[in-house]
């Protein structure tokens, strides 16, 4: 089990020189549980996740790890407990899967040390948990989306981080990759207690597998809670601004949306929904 880890966002405005995405947010990430952060392309998700990864610098307001400042820190003390899984990542040519995952060591090496057999228990691990022992000699060039994708998450457990934020995960996966992505974060918040901080586009698998939502509209925090408390027809449409349908899923009992367009929409509830 890993060590709970308290992250928190207080009272932070972000940006990019002078166009502000985010204004005035307070969030509090749930220690070992797995948060999601939903809303409309442009509401400053991945901007908030930056922060949240010590990447971008508030222009006012703090990033607090277990209640300090996360920019007192040092980078490497802080890649011993946050680990950042960016969009679409890219591996150096030709480079085998065991050697990118090794990579995840390096916040715990020093100059000119020499690997431990720590480091490689931990390596062989991380390969384990994400079921790509059989991939360690493989050049990453060759996996599909799916399974390269296993391969970052290793080398993000292999720092040994209790925190692992995840920009968009499943983005350019099929929908069979999708749902084995999210099983894996889900095994590793079960059985390891880490911390999963994800953005997330799918709002019903955002449901279906996270303890806790973000709802986000205008770079400010619109709702925060469980699914079942965040995910209600109103909310959908007052963020995404799409009219839709709030049911619960067949298959694990949380929220399901469905969209609501111009065309092949029938029965009186759904009419009532998109008023």
């Amino acid at each position: 089990m890993t060590v709970s880890h308290q992250l928190e966002a207080v009272d932070i405005t972000l940006g990019y020189g002078d166009r502000l995405v985010v204004e005035g947010l307070d969030l509090t990430i749930a220690p070992g549980r797995i948060t999601s952060i939903v809303g409309a392309n442009g509401c400053g998700k991945s901007t908030l996740l930056r922060a949240l990864a010590r990447l971008l610098r508030p222009a006012s307001g703090r990033v607090l790890l277990d209640g300090a400042s996360i920019r007192s820190r040092s980078t490497r003390e802080v890649a011993r407990v946050l680990g950042l899984l960016p969009q679409s990542p890219i591996a150096p040519e030709g480079i085998a899967v065991a050697d990118l995952v090794g990579r995840g060591r390096h916040p715990h090496q020093r100059a000119m040390s020499r690997w431990s057999a720590h480091d490689h228990d931990v390596v062989a691990d991380a390969l384990e948990a994400t079921g790509i022992a059989d991939l360690a000699d493989r050049s990453v060039d060759e996996l599909s989306g799916g399974q390269r994708q296993r391969v970052w998450i290793a080398m993000a457990l292999a720092q040994e981080t209790d925190i692992l934020l995840l920009d968009e995960p499943t983005t350019f996966l099929d929908v069979a990759y999708q749902v084995e992505v999210l099983d894996l974060l889900t095994d590793l918040s079960v059985r390891r207690g880490t911390t999963i901080v994800m953005v997330l586009h799918d709002l019903n698998l955002a449901a279906r597998y996270s303890h806790q939502l973000v709802a986000m509209k205008q770079g400010r925090v619109h709702a925060v809670g469980a699914p079942e408390r965040v995910v209600t027809s109103d909310l959908v449409r007052e963020v995404f601004g799409m009219a839709n349908h709030v049911t619960v899923d067949p298959v694990s009992g949380t929220p399901m949306v469905t969209p609501i367009g111009r065309h092949h929409a029938r029965g009186p509830e759904v009419a009532v929904s998109a008023e």
